[in-house]
């Protein structure tokens, strides 16, 4: 029952979902749970009763989303958001109220952040509107209740919470200032009459979905999303995601942790700096680092790559992405410094320490992890956006040009070596 592939083929259908993104493991689970709960003797029984039931089907999918958010989750985005904002209105002179779009808005944290953040930047509510949008209706509904628990909660400042919530029984309830700033509805990203009616966005957060994709949805959704964007607009993505937008003619805008892009104008590169390497091969696989420091004081050629166990090394790898992407920063710090005890080095590691360091803010020691990944895979895509991100935050816009061009190459090779 477990190892049905017609429920991750629903699923890729319906939700765009890419199985190696979340694991097997997940579905099998809640294709069980779902099972149980219909009463199905088998899979066939449950198959069948799928097919025949929206409601299931919607259930289904709540089982395998499982929202992992709070408020102000990568704060300096909002502080971000709120700048811009202010620069936003003065260009447009205030003639329209600002329109920021939140999708996935999942259980309202997000597009309720949002609208605290621009409040408290001084905004009026007037010169803003903040529209959330979900597949899960589950989750709409509890992002129109308004009211959350300690685990929305994190972090150390939590002042927002006695300016913004009124404490009761069952959690904080969030005032009705920021709740009418806020619309919500339900939609799917992959509705190609999505939001067909409405203005573009100023700005659109999308954060930690297109990570659970497989290449050709996220070109769809991307596609979605720059026809959502207003030309000048920014859009707010996951700190793993700066690569892809990399790749179709989105830029970083520079400012370290706020994980925002926004369209490029290409212009006429630089003579090359770099000799063009060759496509990198579909196995990602490590070299090894000389056992002695400094390995990139004077960078000699890198030994044949040496190749992963492909047992627990696969699952660690892939636990890694997942306490990262849900935000669990130090328990991913500990899961790299797992495999590095037990594994050769592998350059995704380095990615994901610098990734990490990054969202902390600490971007020299994110540089070098950045390097390092580099060094064990010279085109490793995510590594190289991340650190162009960086290098032009600290005001150095050739080095970054040079790293961005290199990613460039890469992607144009890696699409020549396809079929």
């Amino acid at each position: 029952m477990s190892s049905d592939p017609r429920f991750s083929a629903f699923l890729k259908e319906r939700i765009g979902l890419d199985v190696a993104s979340v694991g097997e493991a997940i579905i099998e689970r809640a294709v069980r749970q779902r099972c149980q709960s219909s009463q199905a003797q088998s899979a066939q029984d449950y198959w069948q009763y799928l097919q025949h039931s929206r409601d299931e089907q919607q259930a289904l999918i709540e089982a395998v989303i499982v929202p992992e958010t709070w408020f102000f989750r990568y704060p300096e985005s909002f502080a971000t958001l709120a700048r811009l904002a202010q620069a936003r209105l003065a260009e447009i002179k205030q003639m329209r109220a600002l329109r920021i779009l939140s999708l996935p808005c999942s259980t309202g944290e997000e597009p309720y952040s949002i609208a605290m953040a621009l409040l408290d930047a001084g905004l009026a509510p007037h010169q803003f509107k903040v529209q959330g949008m979900d597949v899960s209706p589950l989750s709409v509904e509890r992002a129109r209740r308004g009211v959350y628990g300690k685990n929305s909660f994190r972090g150390a400042d939590l002042e927002f919470r006695d300016r913004h919530f009124t404490e009761e029984a069952g959690g904080y309830r969030i005032a009705d200032r920021v709740r009418e700033q806020v619309r919500l509805q339900v939609g799917n990203l992959l509705d190609p009459a999505l939001l067909a009616n409405e203005p573009i966005y100023d700005f659109v957060f999308c954060r930690n979905l297109l990570i659970y994709f497989d290449q050709p949805t996220q070109k769809q959704v991307f596609d979605v999303l720059k026809e959502l964007t207003h030309v000048d607009g920014v859009l707010f993505i996951g700190p793993a995601e700066g690569s892809l937008l990399g790749r179709h003619g989105m830029r970083s805008i520079g400012v370290p942790q706020s994980f925002a892009f926004s369209r490029h104008v290409e212009q006429t590169p630089p003579a090359p700096v770099f000799v063009p390497m060759p496509a990198p091969t579909p196995q990602r696989s490590a070299a090894p680092i000389p056992l002695k420091p400094r390995p990139f004081s004077k960078p000699r050629p890198p030994e044949p790559p040496a190749k992963v166990p492909h047992t627990d090394a696969g699952e660690l790898l892939s636990q890694i992405a997942t306490l990262a992407n849900e935000g669990k920063s130090a328990e991913a710090r500990a899961a790299c410094e797992r495999y590095l005890g037990s594994h050769p080095p592998a350059a995704q590691v380095f990615y994901w320490l610098g990734l990490l360091s990054d969202v902390a803010g600490s971007a020299l020691e994110a540089q070098g992890y950045y390097r390092k990944a580099l060094y064990l895979e010279p085109q490793h895509p995510q590594a190289l956006m991340h650190l162009a991100a960086l290098l032009e935050s600290q005001g150095d816009s050739a080095g970054a040009r040079r790293l961005q061009a290199r990613a460039a190459r890469s992607e144009r090779a890696d699409s020549e070596s396809k079929p």
